[in-house]
């Protein structure tokens, strides 16, 4: 997106993956009845299958030896103000459209048995969240990308407040509240940006504009306080352990995977690179706040008794490693922190997965209530060590990727910074290794955990394609890091030249 030009493609893909899943959606939601479940699950796997196939094209097509944005398709829309319907991708953008896409099926597929109650609406409102999220991704013009962001609220507050657990309906309404208050200034900064850039909503524009650095810095905190929250950084990260804690596995799955990286995101997209001297003067805050995340967060995820709250404290701790991988404005650091974004979507999805997997056996997320679970599931402790180690950072696989090559460029940037983020992978490796001692080994000391299934079939593929995913990219991450090297450097380039 830093470069003048844009690659336009003669075939609508994005707007398939973008209208795809939400027509799937919508389909589901007429079509669908609980008297019909199998109906209604197959259709929406139809649905969500079609939705990734529309998606391949977008890396099969793309072009990594530029930085400009692919797949373009710009229509006038409201022309009065001039909202564009104006889509494209770059080398940042397009592994978030694919995990979005891949995610979705794996939703679907964990659903599949559990949700018995209102499975139309529940399989429809993952599709058209979905859709939603990928319109993020893609969007070029900051309206667009605006109502993609704010409409992506909707659904989730659906499915934790319909689907959730006893708090379901105070933990719908304080993510809601959060994450809309948030980005109320938000708007504000887009409407002034407009105003600034001559009546264009462009996102490219908005770039090239230059602006005093007091601008700068209030459009930069407005906008912090949207992505913040989305994120979510310390301290405004109470939202999530609720959320999660409540929502259905799918929530927490689509929640940890996707929707955390809207305000990652959003970081790279418009905090950097519109007030790149504002993004520079305030490095030291949000590295600040990135190492409270990493270190007092991951001390917080070691105490918690609910493995749900012990993942979602986690993610906040991991998080911090992006958003600290963003500001110490070297490529390094902020592939790596794209890396771990990815990374991200496949751990702590399958984490939470995991947690599904036994809840739905014993109806408990206590820590305390398990114990030697290897004895009656030694299939499911497999991927549970497997993704347990990942979350802990285990060399080979997807979680050491991004973390050590964060630590590294922090390490570039200032020697004690890296120190005190490489503490991540001890606590890491403390809360990992002791959920996974608690639960999986020991003797059995509930008589209910005794009577626990392994695996059935569908589980089994979930988590082996899962395991899959978090092996290959800690292998062979190549193919990921390919794609973004121009896109990084372009932004980075950018970034590093005075607007003033």
């Amino acid at each position: 997106m830093m470069a003048s030009d844009m690659v336009s493609s003669t075939f609508p893909w994005l707007s398939l993956a973008i209208f795809v899943p939400i027509f799937a959606g919508l389909l589901v939601l007429a079509l669908g009845r609980d008297d019909r479940a199998n109906f209604t699950r197959t259709l929406a796997l139809i649905g969500a299958v079609a939705s990734f196939l529309v998606t391949i094209p977008l890396y099969t097509g793309f072009d990594p030896s530029t930085a400009d944005l692919q797949f373009v398709e710009l229509t006038p829309w409201i022309q009065t103000f001039a909202v564009n319907y104006h889509l494209g991708v770059d080398g940042i953008s397009l592994w978030f459209v694919l995990l979005t896409a891949f995610i979705t099926i794996i939703v679907v597929l964990a659903g599949w048995e559990v949700i018995k109650d209102r499975v139309a609406q529940y399989m429809g409102a993952f599709l058209i969240l979905s859709g939603l999220m990928i319109g993020v991704f893609a969007a070029a013009d900051g309206m667009l990308f605006y109502i993609f962001f704010e409409a992506t609220l909707i659904p989730m507050y659906i499915i934790i407040g319909v689907w959730g657990g006893p708090r379901r309906v105070y933990a719908s309404f304080k993510f809601f509240l959060y994450t809309l208050l948030g980005s109320l200034l938000t708007l504000v900064a887009f409407i002034y940006l407009w105003n600034v850039s001559g009546g264009s909503f462009d996102i490219k524009t908005w770039h090239d504009v230059a602006l005093p650095i007091k601008p700068q810095i209030l459009i930069f905190l407005a906008l912090f306080m949207a992505f913040a929250v989305k994120v979510p950084m310390w301290p405004v990260h109470t939202w999530l352990p609720d959320a999660h804690v409540e929502a259905p596995t799918g929530g927490s799955v689509v929640l940890a995977a996707i929707m955390l990286k809207l305000g990652a995101y959003g970081f790279l997209r418009f905090s950097l690179p519109i007030a790149p001297d504002a993004s520079h003067t305030l490095s030291g805050f949000m590295i600040t706040l990135s190492l409270v995340a990493v270190i007092y967060i991951g001390l917080v995820a070691i105490v918690q008794k609910d493995m749900k709250k012990l993942v979602a404290y986690s993610s906040v701790a991991h998080m911090g490693f992006v958003t600290l991988g963003f500001f110490i404005f070297n490529a390094t650091g902020m592939e790596g922190a794209i890396m771990q974004m990815i990374s991200h979507g496949f751990v702590s999805g399958a984490m939470f997965l995991c947690i599904g997997v036994l809840y739905d056996r014993l109806h408990s997320r206590e820590i305390s209530d398990y114990g030697g679970v290897v004895s009656v599931m030694p299939r499911f402790v497999t991927f549970f060590v497997l993704f347990s180690m990942a979350n802990a950072g285990l060399p080979g696989t997807s979680g050491f990727i991004g973390e050590f090559t964060v630590i590294m460029g922090a390490v570039q940037y200032n020697f004690w910074i890296g120190l005190l983020t490489a503490t991540a992978l001890i606590t890491g490796a403390s809360y990992s290794l002791w959920l996974l001692k608690r639960v999986a080994y020991g003797p059995i000391t509930n008589d209910n955990v005794r009577s626990m299934p392994d695996l059935s079939g569908r589980e089994f593929f979930i988590m082996a394609v899962m395991a899959i995913a978090v092996l290959y990219m800690g292998v062979y991450p190549k193919p990921f890091t390919e794609v973004m090297h121009v896109s990084v450097d372009a932004l980075l380039q950018h970034v590093s030249v005075s607007k003033l």
